[in-house]
């Protein structure tokens, strides 16, 4: 192989961070046959396969998983290069900084720590995109849709995406209820929510295995209520007295003034944890080493 055709690995790469043919079309704007037949080129370059398939799926091959790895960084430092001359060339122009935050991570918190771009309106233009899907907004990160992530759980073990957790803070839990609700299991705290209507954060957030934890220490055995991956929609049940709910105590006067709710009481020893998650193991962009800063040192 005496030149590497990139246009060749561009497909390869994308194909294999997608995980189909036809996803990668999608991201590339070209046609499934121009693709297919682009990677057959390659394996023939090369002189190995790089995907086997399984059922509708296609799978890396163990030289395809070392291609990849190569691809990634080239294709990874070409991104950052590329990012780098957009900011320059918009030097004189307000910037767009993209945020992907999950559902699961209190607005309030995304508000503290993303305040202070607000002061830099002539400058920045902040725009916040949410999802359930964790894993979809790696993807948009990796590929600098994104610039930051923020969200209540790490980077998952093994995924295929390059980003690395930046631990923002951690905060006791407190529990809240309307007026009538919270007057009736105030008094001993936390023994008293053995029984009682509990609004939970679902399976899928990292809350919920903590809270679940501390339940079985404490020999607690609430009435699960209902279960929602979106704070926003728990919080509405909770204000109107369908259960109780727990917030980070970090905010417990926002939720307090906000909802017109009760603090029934805050327990220090179950931890929520805040992450920023970026494209880069060492931050470098100003604006997001900022924000991390400040968040670390107001807001938690």
């Amino acid at each position: 192989m005496d030149w590497l055709n990139y246009h060749h690995l561009l497909y390869f790469w994308m194909t294999a961070k997608e995980g189909s043919v036809v996803k990668a079309c999608q991201k590339l704007h070209l046609s499934q046959p121009t693709i297919s037949n682009q990677l057959k080129t390659l394996e023939t370059a090369i002189g190995k396969k790089l995907f086997k398939r399984t059922g509708r799926s296609l799978i890396l091959t163990e030289m395809g998983k070392e291609v990849f790895r190569y691809a990634d960084e080239i294709f990874s430092i070409g991104q950052d290069l590329q990012h780098y001359l957009s900011d320059q060339t918009q030097s004189s122009h307000r910037k767009r900084f993209n945020v992907g935050i999950t559902d699961s991570l209190p607005k309030w918190i995304s508000y503290r720590i993303l305040e202070p771009l607000l002061v830099k309106q002539a400058e920045v233009r902040l725009v916040c995109y949410e999802d359930d899907d964790l894993e979809g907004l790696l993807q948009r990160l990796a590929v600098y849709d994104l610039d930051l992530l923020l969200t209540d759980s790490p980077v998952p073990p093994g995924t295929r995406f390059r980003a690395y957790n930046h631990l923002l803070g951690e905060t006791g839990i407190s529990f809240f209820a309307a007026p009538e609700l919270a007057k009736t299991y105030q008094p001993g705290f936390p023994q008293s929510l053995s029984g009682a209507p509990m609004l939970m954060p679902s399976d899928s957030t990292a809350l919920r295995s903590v809270l679940e934890a501390w339940f079985s220490d404490q020999q607690i055995y609430p009435e699960i209520v209902a279960e929602f991956d979106d704070t926003a929609l728990l919080k509405v049940f909770g204000q109107r007295g369908k259960g109780i709910f727990c917030m980070p105590s970090v905010i417990k006067q926002d939720v307090i003034e906000t909802l017109g709710v009760e603090l029934i009481g805050q327990e220090s020893v179950i931890k929520s944890s805040v992450f920023a998650i970026s494209a880069e193991r060492r931050i470098r962009q100003p604006l997001i080493l900022e924000l991390v800063e400040n968040a670390r040192q107001y807001v938690f």
